[in-house]
């Protein structure tokens, strides 16, 4: 059992802001936050604030899932979107064989048997999704759910699960089994009008991915996905803030219109985040091009982001003019009630010691998965 006693000049618990903070960490736990003076303790330098929880994400330090269903592929990634801040993933794998969600799969789950940091359990976005809608997924995995898709989805070693569908490609039913097999599943990819996807919403459907992208708009005589998002108050909206996927008033409006607590934000990042790299190899014999930070396939879809968290968080306070607190909050705590994962996202007593020291500028100095320096 490990203790160590930091002191923190500038400290955000998850709902508000303290100074000259010391805390105490416990075998990878808080034990306790306090103002009370504390000796013998290691000092960190600028503002502690609760890691960021990212639930999707595709690649990082040049590893893509798809390309790679790998322990060695998840640590890459962890440590990848780690020097920005993000204490959790959700690794995604994007619509492909299954095949790939098998390996996958029991990538994750190996993961997960050995506490592998940083990897809270998998998101499938896809492959049950609406072609109108597909983006930049490959036309040709789209499918329906068939048993081999719900063997994958039912085992019970994978952590959390996530599935992106569309509502109007999948019968209610096999959303419900879905459910009652633990997976929390989302909208996204999805040309549904606003009953379908209330529909869905009202047997359990929790969630809606990369919100106003790859999804029927609002309009003046149909609502749609959009809008089946932005009204209903049980449900959270994963929110991209790159300044490419979604248009900052957009953006604005949807934190304004979306319940508190409900709009959390997202990177749908790829392998160039963390490196250099201007391609890679994506479906299809296509290939994904970076253009500054922007991702575009050669056959013209945005493919993702280069974003990682942190920078969506400076993004969120200084294009979207959310306060730090509730742009730090949406990276860490919104996510984190999401998932259902009650000691992550803040900062007291009993929480799990993850953390991200920040300078002034937002830019991330250190990361801290259960008290273990990144």
């Amino acid at each position: 059992m490990t203790t160590q006693c930091y002191f923190a000049p500038e400290f955000f618990d998850g709902e508000s802001f303290r100074k000259d903070v010391y805390f105490e960490v416990n075998n990878g736990q808080i034990r306790y936050v306090t103002e009370s003076l504390v000796t013998n303790v290691s000092k960190l330098s600028g503002l502690v604030a609760p890691g960021f929880i990212d639930v999707q994400v595709n690649g990082g330090g040049g590893a893509f899932f798809n390309a790679e269903q790998s322990t060695t592929c998840l640590a890459t990634m962890v440590k990848a979107h780690g020097q920005f801040g993000s204490t959790g993933l959700m690794p995604t794998l994007i619509t492909d064989k299954i095949e790939v969600m098998q390996q996958a799969a029991d990538a994750t789950a190996e993961a997960i048997a050995t506490n592998q940091p940083g990897v809270l359990g998998i998101h499938f976005e896809g492959p049950h999704l609406s072609h109108p809608k597909k983006g930049t997924h490959s036309e040709k995995f789209i499918r329906p759910i068939s048993e081999q898709e719900f063997a994958v989805y039912a085992r019970q070693d994978l952590g959390i699960k996530m599935v992106t569908l569309a509502p109007e490609t999948v019968p209610l039913s096999d959303i419900e089994r879905l459910i009652s097999l633990g997976v929390k599943v989302c909208i996204g990819h999805s040309n549904a009008d606003y009953d379908t996807a209330n529909a869905a919403l009202n047997v359990g459907v929790d969630g809606f991915t990369h919100l106003f992208n790859a999804m029927s708009a609002f309009t003046s005589r149909e609502p749609g996905v959009v809008g089946a998002a932005l009204w209903n108050d049980n449900s959270w909206c994963g929110l991209i803030v790159d300044g490419h996927h979604v248009h900052p008033l957009s953006a604005q409006l949807a934190i304004r219109t979306k319940q508190r607590g409900k709009v959390m934000l997202v990177t749908d990042a790829m392998p160039p985040v963390g490196t250099d790299d201007t391609e890679f190899d994506f479906f299809d014999g296509r290939k994904v091009i970076r253009t500054g930070d922007r991702l575009n396939s050669t056959t013209g879809e945005l493919a993702g982001s280069v974003l990682d968290m942190a920078s969506a968080v400076r993004n969120t306070v200084n294009t979207l003019n959310v306060s730090l607190a509730e742009s730090l909050r949406m990276a860490s705590l919104y996510p984190a009630q999401y998932l259902g994962l009650s000691q992550k996202g803040h900062l007291r007593s009993g929480a799990d010691a993850d953390f991200v020291v920040l300078n002034s500028d937002l830019i991330v100095k250190q990361t801290y998965i259960g008290g273990q320096l990144l």
